[in-house]
């Protein structure tokens, strides 16, 4: 067995996660390089053969896989610098893409301006053909129109053409037809993305939002991932790939290049599934995952140690994506966020400063105070011996930035200043993490707080204690944490078909084919991963939801394709006791709607036996290092306190700590306030408890 090795590409770091032959967890950090994220990926693998007495070639060679969570996609919706897109659609839908259902994210201002088009409207070609809700042809497509409209794209500078036809998802006859004559008229073309391809089901503006967003970010990712897969090959390493989807799975450059939309909150969703895996193992199965990196903030809701996933009205970047998606939430709050007063108001984020320049502590070239400056000048953050002992941090600079930006223009010192920052990027986190779990029906009390990113466990107290929350879980590995979460994620297939029926009328017969029909796709998809139909679990579900509501759910359907009449009673049955557990209500005597019909296929992954590497001291005085001035606030202590620090590293399971204390980790300080303690258990994890 060789080594494996996990790899996340945030908007700061690069993060690696390397599982050696023995069961040993590495995790190394390097700059994040925005221009090109492949050399940043690569820059990562020569530091940690360095560790490993290696060349870069000779680790190469000595991989098993190498599992990737990317932000490209994100990275171009953030930015709009997709390819340039064109869209064939059915004649009188052209502008379906522009009524949004009529969704605008602030109903209150009539000014808020539309999202910026991915496809201009001299770019959306109308074609004359039509099916029915049958697949039936009621038009005929019209080809010379198409050849007109692909002539006409290739002459506006078009790269990537999106294909969404009416009902294609039922007979996709002519958009396939349309694929070809793209081809013959345009074949310098990048990317063709079908609809019927991209998301098989209704309704028409979902559809067409998911393909556009598909054919925008495809070129950008196919690029990156032949440049990645090139280095990679050229620096000796001969095995598979692997990419994190937002479905919570792993699937290889081939499938994902077909749906590269699915990438989008690839990294995150690494996270979050690194989280299960790590709460299943220390009994904790109803929780909060929160990962706080250098320039955002995810939270995700685990219940019953699964993962809420969001199968309709998923939103990302003011496009609606119309996949499952594990239902990650982020906002701008990270520790390069940037500080300023403004009309008398301290604000935090969402503007960061990033890796390049970073915060002013880092010395390279950044001039705005941020949220890392305000945590080395309350003296969290040890100054030498930064990130693994690789960087020193400027922490007079930090102060200066601070007391100029912050302190003087509210008239605070510099410690009650940086606490401000603190302060309001805490209470940013904890309101985004309310949001997500009133959407839920769920109460933070009754959750435990999982904290990864290389600032989780410097804020996790915090959050915790703004939330009501007295369980906090830091796992050793918190600093990379995404990048074990796509290491360990499993090979995922997620797929649904549109049924849209009240549950009394529904055709059990229609039904059975959709379940085989995904059955078939999940098969054709799985196949070049070299996977048997032993290695796959498959489940199926219903989507279902009250009639007039905008979401459904997820209903397991365990009968799979012995669905009968009276398993109809028991599915209502189901859907009432789900909806009541998880929103808090429910109406029996309404009939639910099917809205689909959905598959997952997954087929497990090798998991490490430890998810962190072990130390060997047990006691914690023997690795006091020293002692630093640090502040908690007002409520905590006010001014600063003299805290001892500990040696992380080379603590040992079982050890016990109380606050306040500071346990510096290679690439994170894991933060005990006054009043708590934490304990270092089996697994590599740190259990703080508030008081």
């Amino acid at each position: 067995m060789g080594y494996r090795v996990g790899v996340d590409v945030g908007g700061t770091f690069t993060d690696i996660i390397c599982v050696t032959p023995d069961g040993d967890v590495i995790l190394d950090k390097t700059p994040t390089t925005l221009e090109d994220q492949s050399i940043g990926v690569m820059n990562g693998l020569a530091q940690l053969a360095d560790r490993l007495d290696l060349s870069l070639s000779e680790l190469c060679a000595q991989l098993d896989i190498l599992v990737h969570g990317t932000t490209t996609a994100d990275n171009t919706m953030i930015e709009m610098n997709g390819a340039a897109t064109g869209l064939l659609v059915t004649e009188g839908h052209r502008d379906e893409i522009e009524m949004r259902r009529v969704h605008k994210e602030q109903i209150w201002d009539p000014t808020y301006p539309a999202p910026p088009p991915i496809a201009r409207r001299r770019a959306r070609i109308p074609i004359p053909e039509r099916l029915d809700y049958r697949g039936e042809v009621l038009k005929p497509l019209d080809e010379d129109a198409v050849r007109r409209g692909v002539r006409r794209l290739s002459q506006l500078g078009v790269r990537s053409i999106a294909v969404m036809f009416l009902f294609s998802f039922v007979n996709p006859e002519h958009e396939r037809r349309a694929a070809e004559i793209i081809r013959e008229e345009f074949p310098d073309v990048e990317h063709v993305s079908l609809s019927h391809e991209v998301m098989a089901r209704g309704p028409e503006f979902e559809r067409v939002s998911t393909t556009l967003v598909n054919a925008y970010v495809a070129p950008r990712i196919a690029s990156y991932v032949g440049q990645l897969q090139e280095k990679l090959r050229s620096a000796g390493y001969a095995g598979q790939l692997l990419i994190m989807q937002s479905t919570g799975g792993v699937m290889p450059p081939e499938y994902v290049s077909r749906r590269a939309v699915s990438l989008l909150a690839s990294g995150p969703t690494g996270g979050v599934m690194g989280s299960a895996l790590t709460a299943s193992k220390a009994g904790i199965r109803d929780f909060i995952a929160v990962d706080m990196g250098g320039t955002s903030f995810d939270v995700c809701l685990v219940r019953a140690g699964q993962p809420e996933i969001k199968t309709d009205w998923n939103w990302r970047y003011r496009y609606y994506i119309g996949l499952p998606m594990v239902d990650v939430q982020s906002v701008g709050a990270g520790g390069g966020s940037i500080a300023r007063v403004r009309q008398g108001a301290l604000l935090v984020g969402p503007e960061s400063a990033g890796s390049t320049p970073g915060p002013v502590c880092y010395a390279r070239g950044g001039a705005l105070a941020t949220v890392t400056d305000a945590d080395a000048v309350l003296g969290y953050l040890p100054v030498d011996g930064f990130a693994a002992g690789r960087m020193t941090l400027d922490v007079d600079a930090a102060r200066d930035a601070i007391r100029r930006d912050v302190g003087e223009p509210l008239d605070l010192d510099v410690v009650e200043a940086a606490w401000g920052i603190a302060r309001i990027v805490n209470a940013n986190m904890a309101n985004a993490t309310r949001r997500v779990l009133a959407s839920h029906g769920a109460d933070p009390r009754d959750l435990s707080l999982i904290a990864y990113g290389g600032n989780g466990a410097v804020h996790a107290w915090a959050i915790a204690a703004e939330l009501g929350i007295d369980r906090i879980l830091v796992p050793r590995t918190a600093p990379a944490f995404s990048a074990l979460g796509v290491l360990v994620a499993d090979y995922v297939i997620d797929l649904v078909r549109a049924y849209v029926v009240p549950l009394s009328q529904v055709d059990l017969g229609r039904v059975h084919g959709l379940m085989e029909e995904l059955r078939d796709e999940a098969g054709k998809e799985l196949g070049p991963t070299g996977l048997s139909d032993d290695d796959v679990d498959v489940s199926l579900y219903a989507q279902m939801c009250y009639p007039g509501q905008n979401f459904d759910m997820s209903v397991p359907v365990p009968e799979g394709e012995r669905l009968d009449e009276p398993g109809l009673l028991d599915l209502a049955e189901r859907f009432h006791d789900q909806h009541e557990r998880d929103r808090g209500f429910c109406f029996r005597n309404q009939q639910p709607l099917v809205r689909g019909v959905r598959l997952t296929a997954r087929s497990r992954t090798p998991k490490p036996e430890r998810l962190a590497h072990a130390g060997e001291v047990r006691d914690p005085a023997k690795l006091r290092k020293a002692a630093r001035p640090a502040s908690f606030g007002p409520d905590l202590g006010g001014g600063m306190l003299e805290v001892p620090v500990y040696d992380g590293a080379h603590l040992a399971a079982g050890a016990r700590l109380d606050g306040p204390a500071l346990v510096e980790e290679p690439f994170t300080v894991v933060v005990v306030p006054p009043g708590a303690t934490a304990r270092l258990d089996d697994l590599g994890n740190y259990e703080l408890t508030l008081s």
